[in-house]
């Protein structure tokens, strides 16, 4: 097997048809060495057949990828120092689950073979597991288990291809803390994949959003949700609510003034884009203050429905013109509006994001849970 140096992942041009569709437009991506990375998006939008190609299960149309100055693009899957993780198992029944991790080890003739598989068990905290069999094991241990199997073969690169998509919500959110935790710890490349951008949110130190083959958005998380570059990015990541207006001049402060239906609002006039005066102002929910102490601009309208979850409740506020905008309001024990009150609606100018009105403001609403 060759020998690859390590480096950063960097995919070039890289591309892929099937006949006349294209799942993945020519696409330029440097995921550094030694990073949590994700590739995000819905259904069909290419970032499993991003995944594939890099693992070799899947052969370029156009394009290379390397790992630091060494080619990989025509190097077969199993001559890749690539290791993937899937959603299912795929995890021998009959074995036991040291014999499971050292199974490619000890093919390639490793006599140091189970102590590193029981080393690698204990990464994942499983040491005490070893002798049991697959199915005395809940889907999480399992799932670890399959980590466990990736990781003890030093790859420079390790692939998550919805590696959670099976576990509970409970159970999820434990494991994305794990895997996270191992991460850091063994210092690898991750990659990856899912629909779930709360999943992606809480792993990722950079996340390339990814809309019918096309890298929509790549950022830290806090960006992509701050400062979202389109309104798909801005409707898949959370909630928002886009605020169709019209540049009406400057303000005090570097500010601009905004017309929306009737409605002179305060954006910063570094966040709109040059010579636009049609534009989206978007404001994230829980931006927004029920009542006039949240800032300089209000809206006012009628709460139509109220949703308690525990530790916030959501209002939808109809508006004037018929729209409803989304509100969260944490549950500090302040005081909490009533179905059918006439509220008003206020935040601080610069707590909003804008975005040229000629984009579609439900783009990116349309989430699909299974994979793509």
């Amino acid at each position: 097997m060759a020998d690859y140096g390590a480096g950063d992942l960097r995919l070039v041009g890289l591309s892929k048809t099937f006949g006349d569709f294209t799942a993945v437009h020519p696409l330029d991506l440097t995921i550094p060495q030694g990073s949590f990375f994700a590739l995000l998006g819905p259904s069909g939008c290419g970032k499993t057949t991003t995944l594939r190609m890099v693992a070799g299960l899947e052969d370029p149309t156009q394009g290379q990828i390397l790992i630091g100055d060494t080619d990989i693009t025509r190097t077969r899957a199993y001559q890749r120092k690539v290791n993937t993780v899937f959603q299912s198992y795929a995890l021998f029944p009959h074995m036991t689950v040291l014999d499971n991790v050292m199974f490619g080890l000890k093919r390639k003739g490793d006599k140091d073979a189970k102590r590193k598989a029981q080393e690698a068990l204990e990464l994942v905290e499983l040491g005490h597991a070893g002798g049991k069999r697959p199915n005395q094991l809940s889907g999480g241990m399992q799932q670890r288990v399959a980590l466990a199997r990736a990781l003890v073969n030093r790859p420079e690169v390790l692939l998550l291809d919805e590696p959670l998509g099976a576990l509970d919500l409970k159970l999820r959110r434990q494991m994305q803390i794990e895997l996270k935790r191992i991460q850091q710890e063994v210092g690898l490349t991750f990659i990856h994949v899912t629909h779930d951008q709360e999943e992606a949110m809480t792993m990722a130190d950079h996340i390339a959003v990814m809309n019918a083959g096309h890298m929509e958005q790549l950022a830290d998380p806090a960006t992509l949700y701050e400062r979202p570059s389109s309104t798909f990015v801005a409707n898949f990541l959370g909630q928002s609510n886009l605020l169709r207006a019209t540049v009406r001049g400057a303000a005090d402060g570097g500010l601009s003034r905004v017309d929306v239906y009737g409605t002179e609002l305060l954006v910063e006039a570094a966040k709109v884009p040059e010579g636009l005066t049609d534009l989206w102002v978007g404001v994230r929910p829980e931006k927004l203050t029920l009542g006039e102490s949240g800032g300089r601009n209000r809206l006012h309208g009628r709460v139509g429905d109220v949703s308690f979850s525990g530790v916030a409740t959501q209002y939808l506020v109809r508006m004037p013109w018929g729209a409803d905008v989304v509100v969260v309001q944490q549950n500090d024990g302040s005081a909490r509006a009533r179905l059918g009150e006439d509220v008003t609606l206020s935040w601080e100018p610069g707590r909003e994001f804008v975005l040229d009105a000629a984009q579609d403001d439900h783009a990116g609403m349309d989430r699909d849970d299974t994979d793509g």
